[in-house]
């Protein structure tokens, strides 16, 4: 995909500038979640996750129609996933906190795709010893957020292949290479490989209608810049003989340095969950706020926390309480929080949560097996 006339630049595979999320609605013809939407969720599933009342998980294909099928009795499943190519940022969690989320309220099993095959194919500093690694230990994240063992199926691509391989190559069959390029915008340097690679993520869209021998509705919540793999999908899904996959797509968590989304290739920007408390002492104390140049400026002209890093975090995850989240802004706005005490509020919430995180991560070396598809 091109740079986008707003200067970013949004991909499966990179992500920079300031992102521009209407935009994205209209360029990739999705729909926006409104009221309608989110009431009708939280009729069936009985209250609305912070998520979308705050419009993280904000736009969405064919939502209406899994829920008018759920309606009918007829169940969908979950799928989303993680391309293993280091340790699982907080970011990452966003769409698989929501995905336990779902699961909780609706019964519903989930799929969980670690790409070690991508990251092998698209990253030419990793070996496939590498991804494969990092996809066990990034499976321990999946498992330590507390999904459902009985419901919660997490495959490695090169280790769930002879399963995948015949999903993949009837998506292959009915992909051509002008398709690829106009989405992706590969061209004649782009290895074989990649070119097939959305193949293999569609191959998940249809597993569950194969494990369960009749046609099930799927659902994907994933990052917006995931959405050009499944438009592809989209495409030829009924041709082979499934319902094409419905999406809910959130936006990116930020970084703590206020440029952008997070990413696992700034470290010092990024929490993984693997941080020891030190690591974030040391992150928060150096990320961007929206405060003045002393304290004495903010006590009186107070702080903008609508461009602050620090309330982003708290926003995107680690606050899901709105009041809290509201308070603090005013405070802020006001002057009368300054942005050493707001970090430290925020450096407590995030050891807190990484502390129990993982203790339950190491727990689930134990029961990993349990949790893995393979051939």
């Amino acid at each position: 995909m091109p740079r986008s006339k707003e200067g970013y630049v949004l991909t499966p595979w990179e992500v920079s500038g300031d992102i521009d999320y209407d935009d994205l609605v209209d360029r990739f013809g999705t729909s926006r979640i409104d009221n309608d939407l989110k009431k009708r969720i939280e009729k069936l599933a009985g209250d609305v996750h912070f998520m979308l009342r705050r419009n993280i998980f904000y736009s969405h294909r064919d939502m209406k129609w899994i829920l008018d099928e759920y309606e009918k009795g007829n169940k969908f499943a979950l799928y989303t996933g993680r391309g293993p190519s280091g340790h699982t940022h907080v970011g990452h969690l966003m769409p698989w906190i929501f995905a336990k989320w779902v699961q909780d309220k609706f019964g519903v099993d989930l799929y969980f795709q670690l790409t070690d095959d991508e990251k092998y194919l698209f990253n030419f500093d990793l070996e496939m010893e590498d991804t494969h690694s990092y996809a066990l230990e990034n499976a321990l994240d999946i498992i330590a957020l507390g999904f459902d063992p009985a419901k919660t199926h997490i495959f490695i691509d090169t280790d769930y292949i002879h399963t995948l391989y015949p999903l993949a190559l009837k998506v292959a069959k009915r992909v051509n290479f002008s398709t690829v390029k106009a989405v992706f915008g590969f061209d004649n340097s782009t290895n074989v490989g990649s070119i097939f690679y959305t193949s293999m993520q569609s191959a998940p869209c249809f597993l569950p209608s194969d494990r369960e021998g009749k046609k099930v509705p799927v659902v994907i919540p994933c990052g917006i810049d995931q959405d050009a793999h499944f438009r592809v999908t989209r495409d030829v899904a009924e041709t082979i003989g499934y319902y094409k996959p419905a999406l809910l797509h959130n936006k990116l968590a930020p970084s703590l340095d206020g440029t952008g989304k997070m990413s696992a290739s700034i470290p010092k920007t990024t929490i993984f969950t693997t941080d020891s408390p030190e690591d974030v002492e040391k992150k928060v104390s150096e990320s961007f706020t929206g405060g003045r140049i002393s304290a004495q400026e903010q006590r009186e002209k107070g702080g903008e926390p609508d461009i602050c890093a620090v309330q982003n975090y708290r926003y995107y995850l680690f606050e899901p309480d709105d009041a809290k989240v509201r308070s603090i802004a005013d405070r802020c706005r006001s002057g009368d929080l300054l942005c050493g005490e707001c970090k430290g509020m925020l450096k407590e919430n995030i050891k807190s949560f990484l502390k129990d995180h993982q203790e339950r991560r190491e727990k689930a070396r134990s029961s990993l097996e349990d949790f893995l598809l393979k051939d």
